[in-house]
């Protein structure tokens, strides 16, 4: 019996063919606060109660900062951060780096490492950077620590994000959500709208 082989997947280490990631000339200056890409993101939605409600803020270069606050509503072990939690903490501050060069787009894959757990009410401190540019896809790294950024190394993850156009979102997305999106009279919160993962 031939057993099949499993489909190769696509590395999160940019390729020798990648480029270095540039900090496009309109991307928000250091220390400025991204806000919420929409209002009711998982993590950054400030109108997502249980959700993570992370402040990103541009680094120099093609970095970003974050945080959050593991609330209860987090937990997965008693007392401690869910691990799928922490993944969509760490997806959520590596996609923001999309805008930094420009190149919004989704998540194409996403590895994680856990190194340790993260309490409830502690602060998780993230630092991602991007760490190549092939064509429509943007490679990323970064890291969560506990308590602030020189704190323990709770997290690691690498990603590959891929630009896609508006019809994916308004292909896939309900309708009530992808309306509302689109008739935000903010521009620069209607175009992060769908700086979002599939």
């Amino acid at each position: 019996m031939t057993v099949p082989r499993a489909s190769t997947s696509t590395p999160t280490t940019p390729p020798e063919t990648a480029s270095q990631p540039v900090r496009h000339p309109d991307a928000p200056a250091p220390g400025t606060s991204l806000g919420s890409h929409y209002v009711h993101c998982f993590g950054c939605g400030p109108q997502q109660s249980s959700g993570l409600q992370m402040d990103i803020r541009a680094g120099e270069g093609v970095e970003v900062t974050a945080e959050f606050v593991v609330k209860p509503s987090h937990q997965g072990g008693p007392g401690l951060a869910h691990g799928g939690l922490l993944t969509t903490a760490m997806d959520e501050a590596l996609g923001s780096l999309g805008w930094l060069v420009h190149k919004p787009g989704v998540t194409g894959r996403l590895e994680t490492d856990f190194l340790r757990p993260v309490p409830v009410d502690a602060t998780l401190h993230i630092h991602a950077w991007a760490t190549g540019v092939d064509g429509r896809k943007l490679y990323t790294a970064g890291e969560g620590r506990i308590g602030g950024p020189d704190g323990p190394l709770a997290i690691r993850a690498s990603a590959l994000f891929v630009q896609v156009k508006l019809e994916h979102f308004t292909t896939h997305g309900r309708p009530a959500d992808i309306k509302a999106a689109l008739d935000d009279p903010d521009l620069l919160k209607r175009n992060r709208a769908f700086e979002v993962n599939p």
